[in-house]
């Protein structure tokens, strides 16, 4: 069995959440932030056998796509003062996914 953590950017998390349903997968979703920009994320914690995990990674990879967002300046951590009044663009979006080996699980 295999544990994956995806981390997905709350704009595609309908999209990855029915796309994993229609598929037959259950997923716990859980309320996370992102440590760069503060913004809004999901973490879905997917329990799998292991021949899966690519069959669920693609899914996901299919419905989490990478985009360009501008950000103020003083919103990013080491960024000078004097260019905090000039927007920045940054990539957000995709998704960052862990997959680990499970010992034991049970649905109780």
């Amino acid at each position: 069995m295999k544990l994956i953590y995806a981390i997905v950017n709350n704009d595609d998390s309908h999209a990855v959440s029915s796309n994993l349903t229609k598929a037959g997968y259950s997923a716990t979703k859980l309320a996370s932030t992102g440590g760069f920009l503060m913004a809004g994320n999901t973490t879905f914690l997917i329990c799998a056998e292991g021949d899966k995990v690519d069959e669920i990674v693609e899914i996901i990879k299919k419905c989490s796509r990478r985009r360009k967002q501008y950000v103020p300046a003083s919103n990013m951590a080491g960024v000078e003062m004097q260019a905090a009044s000039y927007p920045m663009e940054v990539s957000v979006g995709g998704a960052t996914v862990f997959v680990t080996d499970i010992e034991r699980f049970e649905k109780l």
